[in-house]
C-alpha cells in the first residue's frame, strides 16, 4: 500500500530542501524544490505562496525567476515538527 505524505510532511520537506539546498546563500530555484518535493508546478506554486504568506519561506525575486530561502520562522517550525515527529514515533506513530 503506498503511502501518503500529509501536507505537513509536505511543508517540511520543502522548508528543509529550501534551508539544505541553499549552500551559496543566494536561495533554492523551483526546479530544485519540485524535484524534491515530487508534485506539480500549480500545487508547487500555491504552496509557495502560502509558505511566503506565513512567513515561513523568504522569496527573492530577480529579473526573471524567483528564488526561495528558509525563514527563522520556518527553522522554527521545522524544529518543532522533527520534535513532535520523534515524540509520535516514540509512540509507533507515523505522521
Amino acid at each position: 500500500m503506498a503511502q501518503y505524505r500529509t501536507q505537513v510532511r509536505i511543508i517540511a520537506d520543502v522548508l528543509s530542501t529550501a534551508r539544505d539546498m541553499n549552500t551559496e546563500g543566494t536561495g533554492v530555484g523551483v526546479t530544485a524544490l519540485l524535484r524534491r518535493g515530487n508534485m506539480s508546478y500549480t500545487r508547487m506554486s500555491k504552496l509557495l505562496s502560502e509558505l511566503v504568506g506565513s512567513g515561513l519561506l523568504l522569496e527573492l525575486t530577480g529579473e526573471k525567476i524567483s528564488k526561495y530561502m528558509i525563514s527563522e520562522k520556518g527553522v522554527q517550525f521545522l524544529a518543532a515538527y522533527y520534535s513532535f515527529e520523534d515524540f509520535a514515533q516514540s509512540f509507533g506513530l507515523r505522521l
